[in-house]
């Protein structure tokens, strides 16, 4: 027939036919604004320019400046002194967090910005990645058995030495949609009431991942992005951290896996306080995303516009020469292995042509989606030497 030029091979895509067309529309080469562009010379102007861009297609709202921190409740717990801290953005319900470091610590620590990941579950924020008190939920201690080898890793960093920042990212936890607020035509017949049972989070969760789709398009039709809503809360969050009289603010850094590595992605990607960054179980191109799995991955990975500009990795690329940790798993059924080492050469070329090789690094585990003690332990020294080491 006449034209039918719409398949690639026998390779099968998430839009079918189509995606051999639509790959063609983010070629191989390099995007309108990457470092590894052969013209491209001057780091500073490049990120500069790149930078500007990435904002522009975030579009991110206005949250209005720093905002002021209050402590809800503070105690000792696991040999941490924790706050239990909240702050007011212009819009939707405060944010909660928790802070944390090592008890009778005094003078100015090294801080983090630990960011809490999707794992679809909505319900659940800040309290993915820590442990206060000894009573754990049923369904965090789940969470945390299944991804992070049953280790509340954000106490485990305090441990060390750091004053460590947990907040809860927009629509989640305390910054989730409630059902309450929304129309009763698409609350699938569930209310608030009794939101600790396991079975009403399971059944939240379920509920929050359909609506994802309707919060995407609201937020596009408003003239803003979900990376641009939640990058720039992540940036609220370091601002409290680094306002802390507690905390070193030259020696900042953030990291987190899956969500909390798209989040790092981004908060690293654009801000230069984060002086070390670790990205762990959210690394992979757009390429994968379009051809092999979007099937897998939330609305909040999506920046319209922005792929012939800028590769997914490149958009933490933005921060060479500063040090940048990727930690991958060779089995992660989210990305494509093939894809995940062509964002790490991606990566690798960008630091290389910066003449900061050394200030990258990416390791490949074996295993499914997950961010385990072994790999914490990579994280944390990675931490230690840029943070603590390198004063």
């Amino acid at each position: 027939m006449a034209g039918n030029t719409h398949h690639a091979g026998n390779a099968t895509t998430m839009i079918g036919a189509y995606g051999a067309w639509a790959a063609l529309l983010t070629p191989d080469q390099p995007g309108r604004y990457s470092f590894r562009r052969a013209e491209v010379t001057n780091l500073d102007a490049w990120r500069e320019e790149a930078r500007a861009q990435l904002l522009a297609r975030l579009a991110q709202p206005d949250t209005g400046g720093a905002p002021a921190a209050t402590v809800q409740a503070q105690y000792e717990f696991d040999g941490l002194h924790i706050e239990e801290l909240s702050w007011q953005l212009p819009y939707g319900p405060p944010t909660a967090a928790i802070f944390l470091k090592p008890a009778g610590a005094t003078g100015k620590l090294p801080g983090v910005v630990a960011l809490h990941d999707h794992g679809g579950n909505k319900y659940l924020g800040c309290r993915k990645i820590t442990r206060t008190s000894q009573e754990l939920h049923p369904v965090v201690q789940e969470h945390q058995a299944e991804s992070y080898g049953s280790t509340a890793w954000a106490n485990e960093l305090a441990k060390r030495g750091y004053a460590v920042l947990v907040p809860d990212a927009f629509a989640f936890a305390s910054r989730r949609v409630r059902l309450a607020d929304v129309p009763e035509a698409i609350r699938d017949g569930l209310s608030d009431d009794d939101p600790e049972n396991p079975q009403n989070i399971a059944a939240y969760n379920q509920w929050a991942a359909m609506h994802e789709s309707i919060l995407a398009k609201s937020l596009f039709s408003a003239g803003t992005t979900w990376p641009g809503v939640f990058s720039a809360e992540d940036q609220r969050a370091l601002d409290v951290l680094c306002a802390r009289p507690d905390v070193d603010a030259s020696r900042v850094g953030c990291g987190g896996l899956s969500g909390g590595g798209l989040r790092t992605v981004f908060l690293a990607g654009l801000d230069p306080r984060i002086r070390c960054a670790v990205c762990a179980g959210m690394m992979t191109t757009w390429r994968d995303y379009l051809l092999n799995r979007s099937h897998t991955h939330t609305w909040m990975c999506y920046v319209p516009l922005l792929p012939p500009e800028l590769d997914y990795p490149e958009i933490l690329g933005l921060r060479v020469p500063l040090p940048t940790l990727v930690l991958n798993n060779e089995a992660d059924p989210l990305f494509t292995l093939p894809e995940m080492q062509r964002a790490d050469r991606m990566l690798a070329g960008i630091y290389g042509k910066a003449g900061a090789s050394e200030r990258y690094r990416c390791t490949f585990y074996p295993g499914p989606h997950k961010f385990e003690p072994d790999m914490q332990a990579e994280a944390f020294n990675w931490f230690e030497r840029w943070l603590k080491d390198a004063v």
